[in-house]
């Protein structure tokens, strides 16, 4: 049944193209989704006629079902750049049209280069702003919980107890989720690769063709897109590198690993987490809470301040805002546990 899935992949992609290139109505883009639908009606067309001389069951027509109904909508409503991850995932090629390289010795205007130079910054500090939010997770969390548990006892045991067990289940659960989110992700990364490399080798000349038209809507001229793009298709290795970069959007070497994910969250989770603990572990006795509290406010100033990197605020305002933040949440759980307390 491989033949009757991939027509259905074909037509979803076909429908997808068709939305997109009306989003894009007048504009250069707007030519190469559609000749990708063109191109995606084509294919669909070769699987439905492998699939009758399989003898497998077809439908006489195609019906998109709910979730490329709703994609299509929001198409509409928001346009393609907001669900680019979702339409990779749906099999829509060509994304890279918003964000990505231009091939080997063509080059574009200044203006352009730096555009592109600009995003591709942005892009390099997504680690270090996931590790800034998961310092900061387990800052206010953990800081939430101990104060909450210091309102309600002042034994150092207990409250030490009830931080070690925070910072555990908190980091675990975060390495856990971020674990299987990388996963799931690189599974369906490595799927389409995959997917390439078979149309690759049986329809060369139309991901030449599909290759070209997404060259030709980044500026590059027809006839020069056309031989760049024959170029790399002549070689099978470099061309599904290729392929996946330019028409998933992907790069094959950087598909994150999930252990590395998840070692990374539960570290930066960890390392807030035990910021308003370790006064309690180092046993300061009775100056314990005040000096978790200083340390848990310097620690929110800190990371809101070098969250300033990433908003463009002031880095005081930034972490005066943060500090703030935590200073609620923490006064909350401290009434609270003082509330609830044994008295």
């Amino acid at each position: 049944m491989k033949d009757v899935e991939s027509w259905r992949d074909e037509m979803r992609a076909h429908v997808l193209y068709r939305a997109v290139a009306r989003s894009e109505a007048g504009s250069p883009r707007a030519e190469l989704f559609q000749a990708l639908a063109d191109e995606s009606r084509q294919q669909a067309g070769i699987w439905r006629e492998r699939a009758r001389e399989a003898g497998q069951a077809l439908p006489d027509s195609y019906q998109p079902d709910l979730r490329t109904r709703l994609v299509v909508r929001l198409v509409g409503l928001l346009g393609p750049r907001p669900l680019r991850g979702v339409l990779a995932a749906m099999k829509v090629r060509g994304l890279s049209v918003y964000a990505g390289a231009l091939p080997p010795g063509v080059r574009l205007g200044h203006s352009e280069e730096a555009e592109g130079r600009r995003h591709r910054g942005v892009q390099s500090g997504g680690t270090l702003r996931a590790a800034v939010f998961g310092v900061s997770d387990g800052l206010v969390s953990n800081a939430g919980l101990i104060l909450g548990v210091a309102g309600a006892t002042s034994e150092a045991p207990v409250i030490v107890l009830s931080g070690v067990a925070g910072l555990l289940a908190g980091a675990l659960s975060m390495a856990a989720g971020e674990y299987v989110s990388v996963r799931s992700q690189r599974e369906l990364f490595e799927h389409q690769i995959e997917l390439e490399r078979r149309e690759l080798e049986e329809f060369p000349e139309e991901e030449a063709a599909e290759l070209a038209l997404i060259y030709a809507a980044r500026g590059v001229p027809r006839e020069q897109a056309r031989t760049v793009a024959r170029q790399i298709i002549a070689d099978p290795e470099r061309a599904l590198d290729t392929l996946a970069r330019e028409e998933l959007g992907l790069d094959p070497e950087q598909l994150g690993s999930p252990w590395k994910a998840a070692a990374s969250s539960f570290g930066a989770f960890a390392s807030g987490a035990s910021v308003p603990l370790l006064p309690f572990v180092l046993e300061a006795g009775a100056a314990a809470l005040a000096l978790a509290v200083g340390a848990t406010a310097a620690g929110l100033f800190g990371v809101g301040a070098a969250l300033s990197l990433f908003t463009g605020r002031g880095a005081v305002a930034s972490g005066l805002r943060m500090l703030g933040i935590g200073a609620a949440a923490g006064a909350t759980t401290f009434s609270i546990g003082s509330l609830l307390g044994p008295g």
